[in-house]
Formats: C-alpha cells, sequence, structure tokens
C-alpha cells in the first residue's frame, strides 16, 4: 500500500525526514491518507463552487452565505466534542470514522435539488454532520498510529493526501466548467449539477476505503500506540487523572478561538476573487493553485515540525496569514487575488497539519479523541460568529450597508496577528507519548 500510495502522490515523499522515516510510518498512515485523497476528490469539486451557486445561481447575500457557513461548521464543532469523547470511552475509533464518511456521501446528492438556500443548508448540515462525527476519531486513529518522533510526518503526510484530492477534485471541476459554460463570469446550475453527480463516486471510494483497508488500533480494552512500541493501560490511573487537561492544551484551545475569529469561511475570499474580476475557470485555477502548494508543502513542513518544534511553524503560518489578509482587503484585480491564494497555500502547508500534530504533543494518548474533538470543535464553534462578522461588516444588515469587501480581512489580519503574540509568549509543549 505504501508503494502505490508514493506512486500517486510523489511529493509526499519530498521531506526533510531521511527515507526510513517514509518507509516506516505503518499501514493506517497511507490508507488514511488514500481515503483523505477520495473524499477530498469528491468534496472540492463542489466547495469552491458553492458560495457561487448561492451567489450567482440562488441569489443569497454574502449574510446568508455567512450564516450557512457558521451554521454548518457549528454542527460539526458540537459533534467533534462528543464523538471524539465517545471513541475515547468506547476505545474505538475506526467504524465511527466510516460512519461519518458515509454520512456526508448520502448528503451530498441532496444538492441537485437545491432551488433555494434552505436546501443547501440542509444538505450541507447533513455533510457537516458527518465530518463532526468522523473528524476527532479519524485524527486520533491516525496519532494512535504512529510514534511521537513521527507524528508532524505523519499529520503532513495525511495533509499532503487530502490536499492532492483537493487539486483533484479542483481539475475536474475546471474540465466541467470548461466543457458547459467556457469563461461565463457567474457559476449556472446544470454545470453545478453536472458536478454534484460526479462527486457521488470519489466519496464512495473513500468509504470502501476506510471500511476494508485501516486497522482498529484497540486490542482487548487496551490502546496501542506508536508502532505497538507501548500499551497504555487506561485504567491504571485514576478518572480524575484521565480527564484532566494539561494547561498548556487548555491555553493553546483559547488562542485558536481568537484566531479563528477573524478566520472566515474561505468562501469570503472565493466571493472577493469574483468581485474584482476573476470569472468562474478562474476561481478555479486560483483554487487549484493553492491546494497544489499546501500539497507539495505539507509533508515537508510536518516533517519540519518533529525537528525544530511545532509552535514556531504555527506562528509563522498566522503571521502569513495575517498579511495574506490584508493583501485580499487591498485587492483590486484577478491576477493578485490568484497570487495572494498561492502564497495562502503556504499558510495551510505551517499550520494545518503541523497544529494536528501539536495537540497530540499537549495530551496523553488516552486524551487523544476528547482532545482532537475539543480542538476542532472551538474552531467550529466560532466558525459561525467569524463568517457572521465577516458577511455583515461586508454588506451589512438590515438597514445598515456595511463597511464594504475589505473590512473582514482587515479584521481577519488584526486577530491573526494577536493571536500569534500570544502563542509566542504561551508555554511551548513537550512531546507526549
Amino acid at each position: 500500500m505504501s508503494r502505490i500510495t508514493r506512486h500517486a502522490f510523489p511529493s509526499l515523499t519530498m521531506t526533510s525526514q531521511p527515507k526510513s522515516a517514509i518507509t516506516s510510518l505503518p499501514r493506517n498512515i497511507w490508507v488514511l491518507t488514500l481515503v483523505s485523497y477520495f473524499n477530498d476528490v469528491s468534496s472540492e469539486m463542489l466547495a469552491s463552487l458553492l458560495p457561487l451557486f448561492l451567489f450567482n445561481v440562488l441569489g443569497a447575500p454574502t449574510s446568508i452565505i455567512g450564516l450557512i457557513e457558521g451554521i454548518i461548521e457549528t454542527t460539526a464543532g458540537l459533534l467533534k466534542i462528543f464523538f471524539g469523547w465517545l471513541s475515547d470511552r468506547l476505545g474505538e475509533r475506526k467504524w465511527l470514522a466510516v460512519a461519518g464518511y458515509a454520512l456526508s456521501t448520502l448528503s451530498k446528492p441532496l444538492l441537485f435539488f437545491a432551488d433555494s438556500w434552505l436546501w443547501v443548508l440542509g444538505a450541507r448540515f447533513g455533510d457537516r454532520a458527518g465530518k463532526g462525527l468522523r473528524t476527532a476519531p479519524r485524527d486520533a486513529l491516525l496519532a494512535d498510529s504512529v510514534n511521537e518522533k513521527n507524528r508532524g510526518l505523519a499529520f503532513g503526510l495525511h495533509r499532503a493526501g487530502d490536499t492532492a484530492g483537493a487539486a483533484t477534485g479542483l481539475l475536474v471541476a475546471l474540465v466541467v466548467v470548461w466543457v458547459t459554460q467556457k469563461n461565463s463570469l457567474e457559476l449556472t446550475r446544470p454545470t453545478f449539477n453536472t458536478l454534484v453527480l460526479l462527486n457521488i463516486i470519489p466519496a464512495a471510494l473513500a468509504v470502501l476505503g476506510l471500511a476494508l483497508g485501516v486497522r482498529e488500533t484497540t486490542k482487548d480494552g487496551q490502546r496501542v500506540t506508536g508502532h505497538a512500541s507501548r500499551i497504555h493501560d487506561p485504567h491504571s490511573e485514576s478518572p480524575s487523572a484521565r480527564t484532566q487537561f494539561d494547561s498548556r492544551f487548555k491555553i493553546f484551545l483559547i488562542i485558536i478561538v481568537l484566531f479563528a475569529l477573524g478566520n472566515s469561511s474561505d468562501a469570503f475570499l472565493i466571493l472577493r476573487a469574483q468581485t474584482v474580476g476573476l470569472p468562474v475557470l478562474g476561481v478555479l485555477g486560483m483554487m487549484l493553485t493553492f491546494n497544489v502548494i499546501y500539497t507539495l508543502l505539507s509533508g515537508p513542513a510536518g516533517a519540519l515540525s518533529d525537528k525544530v518544534g511545532r509552535r514556531q511553524l504555527i506562528v509563522g503560518g498566522w503571521c502569513l496569514y495575517g498579511l495574506i489578509y490584508l493583501g485580499f482587503a487591498r485587492v483590486t484585480a484577478g491576477w493578485q487575488a490568484w497570487g495572494l491564494m498561492a502564497v495562502y497555500g503556504i499558510y495551510y502547508a505551517l499550520t494545518e497539519g503541523v497544529a494536528k500534530a501539536y495537540v497530540a504533543d499537549l495530551v496523553r494518548a488516552e486524551q487523544r479523541g476528547t482532545a482532537y474533538g475539543l480542538f476542532n470543535a472551538v474552531i467550529g464553534l466560532t466558525a459561525l460568529p467569524a463568517s457572521l462578522i465577516a458577511g455583515v461588516l461586508w454588506q451589512g444588515a438590515f438597514s445598515w450597508k456595511g463597511f464594504g469587501p475589505a473590512a473582514p480581512f482587515y479584521f481577519g489580519a488584526a486577530l491573526a496577528i494577536l493571536a500569534s503574540t500570544l502563542l509566542i509568549w504561551s508555554v511551548p509543549a513537550k512531546p507526549s507519548g
């Protein structure tokens, strides 16, 4: 499986880690990477076009788009807490993750029938509920399957596979848009519906791959960590010791909330690019560029975090995010938005997989499901106010007209710099077992 996956994603092996670190990664890491690849092929056929579908086809205002994005991410966030805790409680991760991927797969075809933003909300609600069900158990399963020395590499590889799938999905979407509507500025319903039907195939492959290819990391109620290098018995500690999180993890969650308040949905970046003249094909090309850069750099960034520390990379990524958002506030042409989105891929590579590896550094193995549930939940729960704030700052609400399209990006840049400063002052993590 590892040879096949490396052939499918040749860039994933281009890391600063020795070759033995790549080849020593267990089967679960490679299969989970492949599962995320297929799932994101499916998701990204639609994700970049959904805000355009709402805005161009259904005529929804930015405040409604922000509301939809906020509600679905909040739903996912709440579910991540519960199912992360449940995976710790049951001592099993795999089948919760399978159920989550299956729910998302069944929800996406509902978009074919959408004739109002409420239909979109319903379909997206089911999709994100599936994400809420699967994310924490899957991340804990990934962390359980590898030792701490290769943890950053494993999460970076997984994010690279995820993003390679997104790039593939965008390529499919780009071809469909070119064939059906050429270089039109606005999205059409027939184009969108064609992609809704096509996305079912890779989504189903992701579910089958996870169900058949991944091995559970528990045995007889005991959690196996790393390469079965040690077995942790959760019954050897008192209940209070097992549930009490380190203060460093709590501080990190607080800082994440602050950053996430300014991190509105990427739908606003897409809408911003369209407002300065980028057509639908250009939007897809812009997002493809973003995902290619994210794919190429995620593995090396994760491996680098194993050597120099994760906190440093997260701080650097957040500072870069602030500069990118300042650029989007002042952008005046489509090519400028495209260039900024390319740099945005660097930010994602420096932070997404690295932050998840950092969470594993901050908590004990038997807490990982709950910890990932909380980590993903605070991001999801903050998405509602973040996206509502962005939509209202842009177009206002009721009789107020808002501050214009630059406002949400100035707001996001300010909070990113503040969060970076606080993270620099926080206590660094010592990798856990």
